[in-house]
């Protein structure tokens, strides 16, 4: 009995985590389609179901990795299983069983999940991968949970699971988790800039040279020498 919850909780951690990756997204939900089958048919054994949900897992796990001419087609596709299952699985965890309304609601969420997808591919992060990867990750692990601890067949207490689940699961593959981790470390204190050199004075303006022309005065100094004061 074990080894089917056990690869069920494997599988909703593993897209939890990686879930952004198409092929990671296409196994769970894959595995989460075989999970809706395999409820389907409660008087089959566990391994039976558990070669059901290992062989869809894989099935979407190939799908999305090797049909690169068609990802377009097979990235829909998987949003309209993964819609459709997560609603049966809903239903299937809190005890609704309306006949045929079941399938029309499957029907109605398979459109929604492949809406979903195709329209939020446009931005810059794939938030309609992250919803749904983090939806079917939640509908996996609870299912498988409830599987091997009866208290979690309560529908209250794996509401409330699934809900923690998908708080956590879209807090991580949005990114805000990994923004409050690569916060900047405090900013060490700023050295003071140096002191700017003041700038030189600037010269004295160079008074102007005025050409003066001065002319000597010249005097007519005549020199009378007496004879008898030179003999004497």
């Amino acid at each position: 009995m074990y080894p089917y919850p056990i690869a069920v909780i494997a599988l909703g951690i593993a897209v939890l985590l990686f879930g952004r990756r198409l092929a990671v997204l296409g196994a769970a939900v894959g595995g989460l389609v075989g999970v809706v089958l395999a409820s389907l048919f409660p008087e089959a054994s566990t391994t039976v179901q558990l070669i059901i949900v290992l062989g869809l897992a894989l099935g979407g796990f190939f799908a999305a990795a090797f049909a690169r001419g068609i990802i377009e087609v097979v990235i829909l596709v998987i949003g309209a299983f993964a819609g459709a299952a997560a609603v049966m699985t809903i239903l299937n965890l809190f005890n609704i069983d309306q006949g045929l309304l079941n399938w029309l609601l499957a029907v109605v969420g398979g459109v929604i999940g492949l809406m979903l997808i195709r329209r939020s591919r446009r931005g810059s992060r794939d938030w309609g991968m992250v919803i749904l990867a983090d939806l079917v990750g939640a509908l996996l692990i609870v299912r498988g949970l409830g599987l091997l601890f009866p208290q979690f067949r309560d529908t209250t207490f794996s509401g409330l699971t699934l809900l923690v689940l998908l708080v956590a699961g879209f807090a991580y593959q949005g990114g805000y988790l990994n923004r409050k981790k690569a916060a900047p470390a405090p900013a060490a204190a700023a050295t003071p800039a140096p002191a700017a050199a003041p700038k030189p004075a600037a010269p004295a303006p160079a008074a102007p040279i005025v050409d003066v022309d001065v002319d000597p005065p010249t005097a007519d100094v005549d020199v009378d020498v007496d004879s008898s004061d030179a003999g004497g």
